[in-house]
């Protein structure tokens, strides 16, 4: 499986009687988001750690093909260097090995603040990270890492240490003529979107927008370039988001369906299987 397409969290109550059945209890949530999609993006993980029983239970409710992709831990990346964190890590990468073969890639979102004038720190740390115990991808926000000398730096490094880059696309947000994050208290950047494959493990955050018609030509986009990556041999994971959390599953399956209209190889949407399917959308 090549290509999984999956959301921010696993667990939202105004997904319930749509994504999730009616009546569905909380404690239920991770299960039935594993019937639906095949991967999740480990948001939780970076406020908390989780301890190696809630760790197991991961397992115990998630389908052998199901894949987590554990964010770093805020503590790890959003104190200024990496390298100092390094043992806090290794011992955060040993914990997520408790997932077995669950366990995808782990991604690292530095601040903004981090910028290239850190990227002797930046390679020290990629370089020291065991990629043949979990594939490293790493998120960049401060805007001079986008320019194109420091752009071609950090495509080297990342490249020849076989880390992946996470490309961020708020696009959808911020192209269009309203604001869908007005209510939001943690807004998503402004970011120039430059979808570089480094290594073998292409990860997409897409940021939405509420409005499915608003979405149309970024995901006509989106339909080639993972067409392209997959022809190549990557493995992509593609994660939606919206800043009104109860689109997020209709928006990703909205991306499932253009995907598969353009012919494109791959998995069915494990949410189009169940019976009775969810509503279907009408894009064409």
């Amino acid at each position: 499986m090549n290509f999984r397409i999956g959301l921010a969290l696993w667990g939202y109550k105004d997904w319930v009687g749509e994504l999730f059945p009616p009546k569905s209890r909380s404690t239920h949530f991770l299960k039935l988001y594993g019937q639906r999609f095949a991967t999740v993006e480990g948001n939780t993980t970076f406020y908390s750690v989780p301890d190696a029983e809630t760790v197991q239970r991961w397992v115990a409710e998630t389908p052998p093909e199901f894949r987590f992709c554990p964010k770093l831990p805020r503590a790890i990346t959003h104190q200024g260097e990496l390298m100092p964190q390094m043992e806090a890590a290794l011992a955060f990468l040993e914990r997520m090995e408790g997932l077995g073969d669950r366990l995808g890639t782990i991604f690292a979102q530095l601040p903004p603040a981090y910028s290239p004038q850190q990227i002797d720190d930046l390679a020290a740390f990629v370089k020291a990270w065991p990629g043949d115990r979990a594939p490293l991808a790493l998120e960049v926000r401060h805007l001079d890492w986008f320019r194109e000398d420091f752009r071609l730096e950090l495509t080297l490094l990342l490249s020849q240490t076989g880390t992946g880059r996470v490309i961020l696309d708020t696009r959808p947000i911020y192209d269009c003529p309203d604001d869908p994050q007005v209510a939001s208290e943690r807004k998503k950047p402004r970011l120039p979107v430059q979808p570089i494959a480094t290594s073998d493990i292409c990860l997409v955050r897409y940021i939405s927008h509420p409005d499915p018609d608003l979405n149309v030509m970024y995901m006509q986009e989106w339909t080639a370039q993972i067409a392209s990556w997959l022809e190549q041999g990557k493995q992509v994971y593609f994660f939606v988001h919206c800043p009104l959390e109860e689109r997020s599953p209709t928006n990703a399956q909205q991306v499932q369906t253009y995907l598969e209209k353009a012919g494109v190889d791959v998995p069915p949407l494990p949410w189009n299987t169940l019976e009775p399917p969810p509503s279907q959308l009408s894009l064409f």
